[in-house]
């Protein structure tokens, strides 16, 4: 008999893994900053193209709706994200274990059950990819087809070969390249609703018979051969008895790339000791990935000013909330005086201990020649410095209002419900 392929324990390890009461409304809070950020999302120019999409293809079915919500989920910069494997997970779970879970009418518990199943195929497949990976290839596209597959699986309860035939034609569709960054297009949000809809595709097709490689990862001819110089193929199932893998999930406090948070936490705490005005110099350590991401000076959009470690530090330093308005036209214009003064480089600790941990200092440099420095070594959402549920709560409801949406604390309630096993609420 041979030996059982990752896929397979994978399955294995995820199927057997307890869970409590307390997981259940972890997992209600991510959902829900899931949904608010998709909520939210339909605010802005992507989003109004995908409405304007989505009324001319009416789309009903559930892999097209995951595709809808994956993608607004993932465009203001606010959604989760899972530091070791470097995947976003909410953006393409939740949406997918949404859209199936309102087909086939199934309550809370499974949904989350769902979620929480979904969470740890995608970020378990990312931490086995390698750190190369992430260099070229966008992890939240190519690992979250196999989060998003395992949670339409755990909803239609499909058995073990069945599960493992979705995974493999998940892995089949990823795809996700990083070159939209270079001319800064909306290329990001597709990933998330494409990894979205591979996964719910291919489970749905597993549901009645469609085959899949068991090798899709380890195989010669599979994923971590084709795009992974550096695969870590034990992390499939390393830790089995450890927390879910959702619990080790960042939330996002502000609107940004989330490899600039560390800074922006560093220079929010300066900006309580100096003022912008008296500022000359101002210097990031950082880790390199950071750098090979978010090293953009002079950002010439919203979107470009997310991904900009520049403009997230002066921001930070010069204002008191780095909110949306942090990034439109008239902040760029005013901070960049700041901006210019702000340098960025790969520095230790950081390097090291990037991607279990995302640190950052930040040192300013006054008149005078004083010097102050703020180091992180990890960012306020970590799972060691979290959001309080009050916090994300109240996060929620500003995306909530962000997107229009009336009656929030209704709709909040009621996707906080999911644990207490209520049926999902019909969103505005």
């Amino acid at each position: 008999m041979s030996d059982p392929t990752l896929t397979q324990r994978l399955t294995e390890l995820i199927t057997a893994k307890p869970i409590t009461p307390a997981d259940l409304e972890h997992a209600a809070l991510l959902v829900l900053d899931a949904m608010a950020n998709a909520l939210a999302g339909r605010m802005s120019e992507p989003g109004a193209i995908l409405s304007r999409w989505a009324e001319a293809a009416a789309p009903t079915d559930a892999a097209r709706r995951a595709f809808l919500l994956g993608t607004l989920t993932h465009i203001l910069e606010t959604d989760d994200l899972h530091r070791a494997s470097v995947v976003h997970p909410g953006c393409v779970v939740v949406p997918a274990a949404w859209a199936v879970a309102t087909r086939e009418g199934i309550r809370g518990h499974a949904m989350l059950r769902a979620v929480l199943w979904g969470f740890e195929a995608a970020t378990r497949v990312g931490m086995a990819v390698g750190p190369s990976h992430y260099r070229l290839w966008h992890n939240t596209a190519t690992c979250g087809p196999y989060g998003s597959a395992m949670a339409t699986a755990a909803l239609l309860r499909l058995d073990a070969p069945a599960t493992v035939n979705a995974l493999g034609n998940a892995g089949a569709q990823s795809a996700g390249l990083w070159q939209f960054l270079e001319a800064g297009t909306m290329t990001k949000h597709l990933h998330a609703g494409r990894a979205a809809e591979a996964g719910v595709l291919a489970a749905d097709l597993a549901r009645h018979g469609f085959t899949g490689p068991p090798t899709m990862l380890e195989g010669a001819k599979g994923w971590f051969a084709a795009t992974c110089p550096d695969p870590d193929p034990e992390a499939i199932t390393r830790d089995p008895d450890g927390p879910w893998q959702l619990l080790l999930t960042s939330v996002k406090p502000w609107p940004s790339c989330r490899h600039t948070h560390p800074a922006i936490d560093a220079a929010q705490e300066l900006r309580r000791h100096v003022m912008a005005g008296a500022i000359e110099q101002v210097e990031v350590e950082t880790y390199p990935a950071a750098l090979e991401v978010c090293d953009r000076p002079a950002p010439q959009s919203d979107y470009e000013a997310k991904f900009s470690l520049q403009h997230c530090v002066a921001a930070a330093l010069s204002r008191e909330t780095v909110d949306f308005a942090a990034f439109a036209e008239p902040a760029r214009r005013e901070l960049a005086g700041l901006r210019e003064q702000v340098t960025a480089r790969v520095a230790e600790p950081y390097a090291s201990a990037y991607p279990k941990a995302w640190g950052s200092a930040v040192t300013v440099t006054v008149r005078g020649g004083e010097r102050l420095t703020v180091r992180r070594t990890h960012a306020k959402g970590d799972p060691e410095a979290p959001l309080t549920p009050i916090e994300l709560i109240t996060k929620a409801r500003m995306l909530m209002t962000h997107g229009e949406v009336s009656k929030t604390d209704r709709l909040i309630d009621a996707i906080l419900a999911l644990s207490d096993d209520e049926v999902l609420p019909e969103l505005p």
